[in-house]
């Protein structure tokens, strides 16, 4: 039999925040590991409530291909030495699943467990777990029986694993509590040289790497989906321009009031704005100059456009250069000018950065002056620049306009204009509802026929056609109601042409009408649209260049408006960012204001090789509402820094910001003209379950979805503060209807609303193609979710599974009271009967203690209420499991491309079918979950407005008699039509807008 070198490492960190358990607000603690039949122990720290460690222990794996199956098991006991006893503190559990290689662990704090109902323990424990394979490590002795009533470590005092020099690198690993004193003084971990602030080197490698921030801490969080520790939430503590962000609270750190931008690192820059020159020298034989400036620090420059012939110029650009990249103490701004073969030099101005001013807004922008150029030995020229330099930050009014350094330092200056950040409006769209009602006196080309007629409407590239009307009959009625978007300000022309079919896939044109869209009427209700007669302009062809129209008397009936009192829905239904009506008389004032500091990345996948390595330029993008945003792109860095803040207003709560990282392909590589921008990942968070005024700091795993599978493309450092201005208004969005009213009134099809909503997006990502930097149409479909309702057998498993996960409460229900039947616990089984007969006598008791048991129940569940936004879950998504032949599927383009016609049409049909069903099913989930929510506290709001409802209906249905009320809701269900309103009700408006877990898909 061959022993495997194969070894369970698990590094016992500290633990943090104990149950004080000796009666004098303290414990003595120690840990003891169970795995494989192996027990391990470590030393007993005194009345110390969060106690450090950092003993190692070695257990052997006896059998590596068994190791899924095993789990770690770790309890915390409290040390009683006057009984040489013990008391729980509490467990964690952790599954072979998730074991990793020792290069990979990382010191994650896991929240203690109870090992039965009536257990109380709280804080967590710190553990480091990875599998090593060193044959020079010997394992720790075991604890046996006979030892067994001692308490005493075993901790190791083998060496530490050695790496083998191939593998060699700098890892910072995530440490449990960098304040504590003790944690300070201890040692880095093994193949990590820790120098803060500086340069790092190795003996084997040699090869110098940036200086890393700080480590910080990571928390695993319990949820009902687990799913592996690389795909969890992280929450961090970073600092930020308002101070340290602690437990959701921001604590400031200096004596500052107040900060512009307090939601990010401040980072500061060098500010060049080079404003113009004037009487600049003749360099040329022709007595001109085309003039042109290059500001460099160091290694960095900018160089602004040159002008032809202008001894005058003037340029108007603002450099940004990062001032942790500054390698220089002088700033050059020299003017050149552009010559074929050598530009040449014309003047200079230097500026000493430790003169350099600072400026803070609010202050008033610094005043460009007038400058005397020197030549290269200093002496004064003849020339003047107009130029302002300061140091400020990202909170300057120059910076999203500025050159950077840091952002640009690859690219040319024609490209610069690609990378810069920028805050975009959608336009805003409007229904257009077009009745085509009849046609009158229609004058076909032949005589002796009627006319097998049809309307064709068209906006744009939005065409829709009338039934064809078969009527012995020119007066053709049709009262066909058509819908299409259209956009502010409106370019298109509404187009209708009444055509004869004169036989199959011919059509001649009897008349045309164009009304511009600026001459429609606008409504915001369910009012009658007044009808108009249109003369129909019959155009006759006089050549390939020229139309003539000729007037005559036929006519057409319509009823035109744009429908103001609907939302254009141009984004998934699941993830809106908007629930406003279009008109904006209709607009209620807002309820809150969403600020969001798009920190930085970190680990991102390279998406392109360039000089040989891979790289990636990207930036990110956030959608809420009409407001989009754009970062700055960072140029080649794999872990970049954006520090970028951003500002919404908030009208409902029941919306969704979505934040997207792309990386951008359009910066002047070869072929980039075709290409497009790649998705990295994105991330989804609704604002109801954010708690008000809370900094949430977390670093979201980008996960995406590839042909192979789910892969972590990354993670996006954010930083998110919701703050109410009106807690009435706020609290008021829970009893009015999820849309505007009209929705409810005049609904659409399910079929229009996919075809409205697609016609939307076309027309939102043609508008924002057009902005420069212009935001591409694959980046607006992304972040819109424009394929979610394809078919894939991944999603639809995916909703099967929600819907079964609602059912488990009454399964257990059912199990429970099968265990109460069959007697198998005596002392329920007894309470059961005596409360049953309690109700039985008492029946106005049931519902005042249906109620009550619910308000307790949400009471006890504030306490484990979740303190971090939903994410992305890749095990409710089956997005771990999923077949390869699935994935095939859901890659598939549609139309299928896998098979012959026959197999291609009946693919798609049911492709088309079963997405159906798929989203049928999803949304009878989404009920169910909207259930479970009510007591969760998912959405704090709605949690405390339930739970102060079920305290108040307890104590009236206590004092009022239970047939008053059994009647009341009788003759209230049963109420006239006539005591009807077409809105939904209060409590349905209130259900409509609990969250539910299509947060958390994929």
């Amino acid at each position: 039999m061959i022993l495997s070198n194969l070894k369970l490492g698990v590094e016992v960190v500290g633990a943090h925040n104990l149950l004080p358990k000796d009666g004098q607000g303290s414990s003595s603690s120690f840990v003891e590991l169970y795995f494989d039949g192996q027990r391990f122990r470590t030393t007993i720290k005194e009345k110390d409530l969060s106690p450090v460690w950092n003993e190692t222990f070695y257990f052997n794996i006896s059998d590596p291909s068994n190791l899924h199956m095993l789990v770690l098991d770790a309890y915390v006991y409290n040390n009683i030495r006057a009984t040489q006893s013990r008391s729980f503190l509490g467990k964690i559990t952790i599954n072979g699943t998730s074991f990793v290689p020792y290069s990979d662990s990382v010191v994650l704090h896991y929240p203690l467990e109870k090992r039965s109902i009536f257990s109380r323990v709280r804080g967590e424990l710190g553990l480091k777990v990875y599998i090593i394979d060193d044959p020079s490590i010997k394992s720790s002795i075991p604890i046996s029986a006979a030892n067994d009533s001692q308490v005493h470590s075993h901790s190791a005092q083998t060496p530490a694993p050695k790496i083998p020099r191939s593998e060699v690198r700098h890892t910072f690993h995530h440490l449990p509590n960098p304040n504590h004193p003790q944690q300070q003084q201890q040692a880095p971990p093994p193949a990590a040289v820790h120098h803060q602030g500086t340069r790092y080197m190795t003996e084997d490698m040699k090869v110098p790497t940036e200086p890393q921030p700080p480590p910080q801490l990571v928390r695993m969080h319990s949820a009902t989906m687990a799913q592996p520790v690389d795909y969890a939430l992280k929450e961090t503590s970073p600092f930020l321009g308002g101070g340290r962000v602690v437990g959701g609270r921001v604590i400031r750190t200096d004596r500052m009031s107040g900060c512009t931008y307090d939601l990010v690192e401040k980072m500061h820059f060098l500010f060049v704005r080079v404003v113009k020159a004037r009487e600049l020298p003749a360099m040329d034989v022709t007595g001109s100059v085309d003039p042109y400036v290059e500001v460099r620090i160091g290694n960095y420059k900018g160089i602004t456009k040159h002008i032809e012939k202008n001894q005058n110029p003037s340029w108007n650009v603002v450099f940004a250069f990062s001032r942790e990249r500054m390698q220089a103490s002088v700033l050059e701004v020299v003017v050149k000018d552009k010559d074929l073969l050598k530009d040449d030099f014309v003047g200079l101005c230097r500026f000493d950065l430790n003169e350099v001013p600072m400026r803070v807004p609010p202050d008033s922008p610094l005043a460009p002056e007038w400058y005397r150029l020197a030549d290269k030995k200093g002496e004064k020229i003849k020339g003047e620049l107009m130029l302002a330099v300061w140091i400020g930050t990202q909170a300057d009014e120059a910076f999203p306009d500025a050159w950077h350094s840091d952002a640009a330092l690859s690219v040319d200056t024609a490209a610069s204009t690609l990378i810069r950040s920028k805050v975009y409006h959608a336009p805003r769209l409007w229904y257009v509802r077009v009745n085509v009602v009849e046609a009158q006196d229609l004058i076909p080309t032949e005589k002796t026929r009627f006319p097998d007629a049809y309307v064709k409407v068209q906006i744009g590239n939005q065409v829709l056609k009338t039934k064809p009307v078969q009527a012995r009959t020119f007066n053709p009625l049709w009262n066909e109601d058509l819908l299409f978007v259209a956009a502010e300000p409106f370019e298109d022309n509404l187009v209708l042409t009444v055509e004869d079919r004169v036989a199959p896939g011919k059509d001649e044109i009897i008349g045309r009408v164009i009304i511009p869209l600026s001459m429609v009427e606008k409504r915001a209700d369910d009012k009658m649209i007044h009808s108009r007669w249109f003369n129909l302009e019959k155009p006759v062809a006089i050549d390939i260049d020229q139309l003539k129209k000729e007037k005559f008397s036929s006519r057409l009936h319509l009823r035109v408006c744009l429908d103001g009192g609907y939302h254009v829905l141009d984004e998934s239904t699941h993830y809106s960012s908007d629930l406003r009506p279009t008109a904006k008389q209709l607009w209620r004032p807002p309820i809150g204001v969403l600020e969001l500091g798009v920190l930085n990345a970190v680990g991102l996948h390279p998406m392109k090789t360039r000089d040989g390595k891979g790289t990636s330029d990207t930036y990110c993008v956030a959608k809420y509402g009409h407001k989009w945003v754009r970062t700055r792109t960072i140029v080649d860095n794999l872990c970049p820094k954006y520090n970028e803040q951003y500002t919404w207003e908030v009208f409902d709560p029941a919306t969704v910001l979505t934040v997207g990282v792309f990386d951008n392909s359009h910066l002047g590589d070869k072929g980039s003209n075709g290409t497009k921008d790649l998705k990295v990942g994105k991330v989804r968070i609704r604002i109801s379950t954010l708690e008000t005024g809370r900094v949430y700091t977390h670093s979201y795993p980008l996960l995406v979805l590839h042909p192979t599978g789910v892969k972590k493309m990354g993670e996006l450092h954010l930083a998110i503060r919701f703050t109410c201005t009106s807690f009435a208004n706020m609290l008021y969005k829970y009893s009015c209807p999820l849309l505007p009213k009209m929705h409810y009134v005049r609904p659409f099809t399910v079929m229009q609303l996919d075809m409205l909503r697609h016609q939307a997006v076309n027309i939102v990502a043609m508008r924002l193609g057009r902005a420069e930097p212009p935001l591409r149409k694959e980046v607006v479909e992304y972040m819109s979710d424009v394929d979610s309702h394809l078919w894939s057998m991944r999603r639809s498993k995916a909703n099967f599974f929600r819907l079964m996960s609602i059912f488990t409460g009454l399964f257990a229900v059912g199990k429970w009271f099968g265990d109460i039947c069959m007697w198998k616990n005596s002392i329920t089984t007894v309470l059961v009967h005596v409360l049953f007969l309690m109700l039985v006598s008492f029946p106005e008791l049931i519902l005042p203690t249906v109620f009550l048991y619910m308000f307790l129940i949400g009471v006890w569940n504030y306490r484990y209420r979740p303190r971090y936004p939903p994410h992305m879950n890749t095990k409710l998504s089956q997005a771990e499991s999923v077949h390869p032949d699935e994935l095939d599927e859901e890659f598939d383009t549609f139309p299928t491309s896998r098979s012959p016609e026959l197999v291609r049409m009946r693919y798609d049909r049911l492709r088309s079918v079963a997405g159906r069903i798929q989203t049928v099913v999803g949304d009878v989930a989404t009920q169910g979950e909207r259930f479970q929510s009510l007591l969760s506290w998912r959405d704090p709001r709605a949690t405390a407005l339930f739970v102060t409802f079920c305290l108040i209906a307890a104590l009236v249905l206590y004092v009022t008699p239970f047939q008053v009320i059994a009647a009341l809701i009788g003759i209230y269900m049963m109420r006239h039509p006539r005591f009807r309103h077409r809105l939904p009700s209060v409590p349905i408006n209130f259900f409509r807008r609990l969250p539910a877990r299509t947060d958390s898909m994929l």
